[in-house]
């Protein structure tokens, strides 16, 4: 894995789980699929103790599980587990508006603030485009950076942005595969970032909301679908 610069341990840890992480959700590692720390350490020309540590790493992210015996195996989530992820995501994010209402635009000149709101709409045009043509790759990348800038901006608690990002990540997870077998998939792909970062950037709540509102409708509605097609 080449790098630039020293590479410890701790970095090279975060590379191989890195890499691992966009391995999964890219679909190339499906659900189910097993492998040895021995295995990924030689993919990747390493020793075993940063592989493991990264696959650990993965396990608390719930990416992966452990088997004492057999190694480490792809998580396999269900169409509940989706669905318990969007009612999560609904209660957190509903919760933040409730308590903190997006911030108008400051009186005074705020270059930071106006910066990261440019940054996160261009993540969010770029998402939105990536979206309505059905490029699964290049919208997770930046649906995903999107979501964490956001998260960051509306709440100032690094533990309820990490809980969300990990759900976002762990619902795209299960949603790659299924939307690579749905030539319709852009039905069920969301574009409405540039709304929902125009809505904050006005300091409007309640569209906000109402953008964020419907999205996890949309969301169930697809969970809805997939439940009929499992049913006999």
């Amino acid at each position: 894995m080449p790098a630039s610069g020293a590479v410890t341990r701790n970095t090279l840890r975060q590379q191989i789980a890195d890499a691992l992480r966009d391995e999964v959700l890219a679909g190339r590692l499906a659900a189910g699929e097993e492998f040895t720390v021995k295995q990924i350490a030689e993919q990747y020309g390493v020793s075993a103790t940063p592989v493991r540590e990264a696959l650990v790493d993965l396990c608390a992210q719930g990416l992966l599980d452990s088997d004492q015996h057999r190694g480490f195996r792809v998580h396999r989530f269900s169409v509940a587990d989706y669905r318990g992820m969007v009612e999560a995501r609904m209660l957190v994010v509903d919760g933040i508006f409730r308590r903190d209402a997006p911030r108008t635009p400051p009186a005074e000149p705020d270059l930071s603030y106006g910066v990261t709101l440019v940054s996160i709409r261009r993540r969010g045009e770029a998402a939105a485009r990536a979206a309505r043509a059905g490029e699964l790759e290049v919208l997770i990348g930046y649906d995903i950076r999107y979501w964490r800038e956001l998260g960051r901006l509306v709440s100032a608690n690094d533990h309820i942005a990490g809980f969300l990002h990990r759900l976002r990540v762990q619902a795209w997870v299960f949603a790659v595969p299924h939307l690579r077998a749905d030539r319709a998939c852009t039905r069920w792909l969301w574009s409405g970032h540039v709304d929902l970062v125009d809505a904050i950037t006005r300091g409007d709540a309640k569209a906000a909301v109402a953008v964020v509102r419907e999205y996890n409708a949309r969301s169930l509605e697809w969970a809805d679908r997939l439940e009929g097609l499992e049913r006999p």
